[in-house]
């Protein structure tokens, strides 16, 4: 037997989730919220360079503030987890990470921190910002690998 649902079903189903989520967070009982933020180091390499991962905005804002005081290029990569080209990018940012030592690569998850998103325009998947001392020095929307390796080498040098 199959389930059909309509287009307003599971966009309802998608606004009841987010509600969800949104409630937990706010009580402290998201376990991915009180964590704050984690380390992967996703690629095959062993001395991989990692991508960090936020999923408190606490915890990215303390980190956002902090890095307005280095001279290293930051990419944040503004994902989905139901993002396909978002997922077929998750590759690359990992050799990415791995070829670029210098350069820190951030992970956000757009429907987990959603003002963190919006506060940099994000309006499409993926969206790379690229920043330095705290200030937007590029953006890169969509899945284009050679834009953003050619920015992040221009940005690094």
């Amino acid at each position: 037997m199959h389930t059909m649902f309509s287009i307003q079903t599971c966009i309802d189903i998608k606004v009841f989730i987010l509600v969800q989520k949104r409630k937990k967070s706010k009580m402290g009982a998201n376990a991915s919220n009180m964590e704050g933020y984690g380390h992967t180091s996703s690629t095959p390499h062993p001395s991989s360079s990692h991508i960090i991962t936020f999923h408190s905005t606490a915890k990215w804002k303390a980190h956002f503030d902090a890095s307005k005081l280095t001279n290293k290029l930051m990419v944040i990569d503004f994902t989905a987890t139901w993002c396909a080209p978002c997922k077929s990018m998750d590759p690359i940012i990992q050799e990415f990470a791995y070829k670029y030592t210098q350069v820190e690569f951030i992970k956000i998850d757009v429907d987990e921190l959603m003002g963190v998103s919006q506060e940099f325009q994000v309006q499409a998947m993926p969206t790379f910002v690229l920043i330095k001392k705290g200030k937007v020095v590029d953006k890169v929307v969509g899945a284009r690998k050679d834009q953003l390796q050619k920015l992040i080498e221009k940005h690094t040098n």
